[in-house]
């Protein structure tokens, strides 16, 4: 089962949730939250709430174990164009960029591994057996 949870125009560039976002895809959610508690970047906070809210969308929000991050991207939203006092009495324009952040969670990856992991050392216990 897949969920899924969006930020739609938040005040960060994309660049810079983007960043964030690399550190946390493929992952699964109990190692994506760590690693959010403990990063550095501005946007991390808004990434572990649209995260917080993708699992809560599963159902799994108190026992999120068995859920990975499938897809975590963040796209253009409306640029804010602004001006600036310049030199010798010009304008200069600034960009305020904006960006729509969106997360995928899932159930169905992290199951599999699992029971392949539990078939792979019961065929070698049933290898050490007959030794």
């Amino acid at each position: 089962m897949q969920a899924k949870a969006t930020a739609k125009f938040v005040r960060y560039t994309p660049r810079k949730v983007n960043q964030v976002l690399t550190l946390i895809r493929n992952k699964k959610v109990d190692k994506a939250f760590e690693v959010l508690s403990f990063l550095p970047k501005s946007a991390a906070p808004l990434v572990s709430k649209v995260l917080k809210s993708a699992t809560a969308n599963s159902g799994k929000l108190k026992d999120f174990s068995g859920l990975k991050v499938k897809e975590a991207w963040a796209g253009n939203g409306p640029i804010l164009k602004r001006m600036r006092p310049g030199p010798q009495g010009r304008g200069m324009p600034v960009k305020k960029r904006t960006s729509h952040l969106t997360i995928v969670v899932t159930d169905a990856g992290v199951v599999e591994k699992r029971k392949k992991k539990i078939a792979k050392t019961a065929s070698a216990g049933k290898e050490m057996q007959a030794r």
